[in-house]
């Protein structure tokens, strides 16, 4: 090999001792810095670099803005004392200039304690597990019924925060207070890599500028890039890398350009990565998993099933459905009860465990949708029934069935009514109606809940994918029959998998909701003369039942949409690792999740628990080890929790696609809440909910009065109350193209500005938008 053909080694390193080592043995070195620095081709690398200064480098000349934060051996001791609490830390949506600590451990006191104003926040950033210290009883304030976004663009002008924190102090009950405390140190950053847009710095040929994250919970980073009339419009990716002490904002690192904002492709991204959403392509491991098509049942498959193609069996789901994963039979049989069986995708049948497609499943919380043809495998719930909807046996099976027929829920709700049709199907859907009800009430009678929640569906072009309709989704009987059945199903199984495996079952909870919760619910009641109790689930569903107003019909439904925000999230646990059980919502003493193995992996391993439990399939070792089913679980409910918020998103992004073309809508709505300079309201019509504002840009403010116990918020000389009918005006407001939004601008009843400011501290400007706009 000649000198020029020889491989020229290069050592990268940030160690100082070790760079010199290098250089000492005659190795070429570099700091990564130093190095990318070189690369005079590719000046764009430089963006890429993290900033060196953290946490423990402040930038030279700043103004000291935040306490020192405590070394974490000092935290730790601190803890194990008891002088601070340990908790993660959850940024408020809303306000920027408040969160909440959700305290580690089980004690019930100080389980949430409240962080208000910008020392005391402490360059904590959501999600991160923070120490805090308790203020002493007198320092403690309730809950910010404000709404404050950072939209400032004098990044170092803390005295406007100061004001704003100001906002925060107004006369509040006692009552209403709650534990409060102040960050001292960061135990553990969870950062991640952040999408949002660049907001240009208003200085020539500057490199420093500010980004702006897309969650609102997430403050803005600074950064230096040479690329900003690049990037300037476009969703990027930007990394977090310190946050001193004398900067009002964190500093990192740009990553990655994702595309132009506002087109679909790269909004759809967006909102799956800030959602933590697996979406990469499926590998060849993964794949190579698939059954090979075209693909029959086999002899082997036959072993241990059952054949049920003689029964007629049918499925019903939503229109369009391509998933379908659920099938049901009714028949009577000789002795005069009923027979009913629950009959779902066998799934588990083609994801063995440990294999690529099992471990790519279980990091994703969702599975693929194996089509297998007309006969199906399945694993059957069948019940002996008699006329009361009383079980009497039950009974699981693998199966193979063969669906006779596969309807939407109008389709079947037709048959159903229909006075000429009476083939089989239809027999069976009308036993299915028949029993469906009967177990309905029996559930709302044992204290299961009844709630609402506004789901919307879009009517998409065919061409373009926008959305050209949208409307409240409407439930018929046919609904409600499935969903009976699948309710009894998951609970039949829970007891099974439970006294056959009671150390490790994977069992599915929702925890009664504190007291503190129904708060917003009771008052708001009350200001309709109506009493809700809370002390049970039972007591709280009479209570909504007897909820009626004959010249108000849609209150009871409000009462119910505004139930379900005082819920707690229901979650998957162990049944080793836990000793409360009970579903709340669906007044059950034991619950799972059986029935939706295509699109849950929860379902998955239950399937298989329910087959070694039947002698159907055998069992292996994390099977039946607790601790790994309970850490399965974590990252189970964490999945669902942000698939559920990726929904919400992505229902939003169709919204404002929907409403891009429409100009300004004139709707009615009702007040949901009230809060101090603002009111949410709902819109029955499409589903959606929004923001009413009371303060404009560079217009007086009006005079605000906040009522906390009635709820109410009285605008000059006209009061709102939650509930009140109104009319609005929605139209899209593009202005900021990063937060795209639906404003609501209140129509009736009209409120008269007087041109006087007032002084009350609740009521100042919104923080001052950009001085100049992103374009689009």
């Amino acid at each position: 090999m000649t000198d020029e053909e020889k491989i020229q080694v290069i050592f990268l390193t940030n160690d100082r001792i070790n760079k010199e080592k290098a250089l000492e043995e005659g190795i070429t070195a570099y700091t990564c810095e130093e190095y990318i620095k070189s690369l005079t081709a590719n000046p764009e690398l430089v963006d890429r670099l993290a900033c060196v200064s953290d946490e423990g480098k402040e930038i030279e000349g700043g103004k000291i803005i935040f306490p020192e934060h405590i070394p974490l051996s000092k935290l730790q001791q601190g803890i194990k004392s008891g002088i601070y609490l340990q908790g993660t830390y959850r940024a408020n949506r809303e306000n920027y200039l408040e969160a909440t600590v959700w305290v580690h451990g089980d004690a019930e006191e100080n389980k949430e304690i409240i962080v208000q104003g910008l020392k005391h926040l402490n360059r904590a950033i959501h999600e991160d597990v923070v120490a805090v210290e308790l203020l002493a009883k007198d320092e403690w304030v309730a809950p910010s019924s404000v709404v404050l976004q950072d939209d400032g663009q004098n990044e170092e002008n803390i005295e406007n925060e100061e004001e704003k924190e100001n906002i925060l102090k107004t006369s509040i009950n006692k009552d209403m207070l709650r534990p409060t405390g102040r960050v001292v140190g960061i135990i553990k950053r969870n950062w991640r890599p952040y999408c949002g847009m660049l907001s240009k710095s208003q200085i020539k040929e500057a490199r420093r500028h500010l980004f702006t994250p897309a969650d609102r919970r997430i403050p803005r980073i600074r950064i230096e890039t040479r690329q900003a009339d690049t990037l300037e419009g476009q969703r990027i990716i930007v990394a977090i890398d310190g946050w001193p002490r004398n900067s009002r904002y964190p500093n990192g690192h740009f990553v990655k350009n994702l595309g132009s904002a506002g087109d679909k492709e790269t909004e759809t991204e967006v909102l799956l990565l800030e959602h933590d959403v697996p979406h990469q392509a499926f590998s060849q491991a993964v794949l190579s998993f698939l059954p090979k098509m075209p693909w029959s049942i086999t002899e082997e498959d036959m072993k241990h099933r059952e054949d049920l193609r003689h029964l007629s069996v049918c499925s019903v789901d939503p229109p369009g459905c391509t998933d379908i994963d659920d099938a049901l039979h009714y028949r009577e049989i000789e002795n005069g009860n009923l027979e009913v069986g629950v009959h779902i995708a066998d799934v588990s049948h083609f994801i063995r465990p440990g294999n690529a497609l099992d471990e790519e499943s279980v990091k994703r919380g969702t599975t693929v949708y194996l089509l297998v043809g007309f006969s199906l495998l399945a694993f059957s719930c069948i019940w002996e029934m008699n006329h009361k909807a009383e079980i009497l046996k039950t009974r699981f099976t693998k199966s193979i069935i063969n669906s006779k027929a596969s309807l939407t829920y109008a389709e079947a709700q037709m048959r159903i009514d229909s006075a000429t049709m009476n083939d089989d199907i239809t027999t069976s859907l009308r036993g299915l109606n028949k029993l469906a009800k009967i177990l309905k009430k029996k559930r709302i009678d044992n204290g299961a809940l009844t709630l609402a929640s506004p789901e919307v569906r879009f009517h998409m072009d065919s061409e373009t994918h926008d959305p050209i309709d949208l409307q409240t989704k409407e439930l018929k009987e046919t609904n409600s029959m499935v969903e009976e059945f699948m309710l009894l199903a998951n609970i039949s199984v829970a007891q099974k998998i439970y006294d056959e495996f009671p150390e490790f079952a994977l069992l599915r909870k929702h925890p009664a909701p504190p007291p503190s919760n129904y708060d917003i619910l009771v008052k708001a009641a009350k200001s309709k003369n109506l009493e809700i109790k809370t002390d049970s689930a039972k007591a709280l569903a009479e209570s909504l039942d007897k909820a009626e107003s004959p010249t108000f019909p849609y209150l009871n439904t409000l009462l119910r949409i505004l139930t379900t925000r005082c819920m707690m999230q229901a979650v998957y646990f162990c049944s080793g690792m836990d000793n409360d059980f009970h579903h709340y919502g669906l007044a059950s003493p034991i619950y799972t999740h059986f029935t939706s193995p295509i699109r849950r992996y929860a379902d998955i391993i239950v399937h298989r628990l329910l087959a070694v439990a039947i002698g159907a399939d055998s069992t292996y070792p994390e099977l039946t080890d607790k601790h790994k089913l309970a850490e399965m679980c974590k990252n189970l409910n964490y999945r669902h929790k942000m698939a559920q918020y990726a929904q919400r998103a992505s229902v939003a992004f169709h919204t404002q696609l929907f409403f891009k073309t429409k100009g300004v809508v004139n709707e009615d709505a009702y007040i949901l809440f009230v809060r101090k300079n603002a009111v949410v309201v709902l819109i029955p019509k499409y589903g959606l909910e929004g923001t009413v504002f009371f303060e404009e840009k560079d217009k007086p403010t009006p005079k605000l009065e906040y009522n906390s116990e009635v709820p109410s918020l009285t605008v000059e000389d006209t009061t709102l109350h939650v509930f009140d009918k109104v009319k609005v005006n929605i139209m899209l407001d593009d202005s900021n193209i990063q937060h795209q939004k639906m404003r609501m601008v209140l129509v009736e009843p009209k409120v008269r500005h007087k041109i006087v400011r007032t002084t009350l501290s609740f009521s100042n400007d919104e923080p001052k938008k950009k001085k100049k706009k992103l374009q689009k």
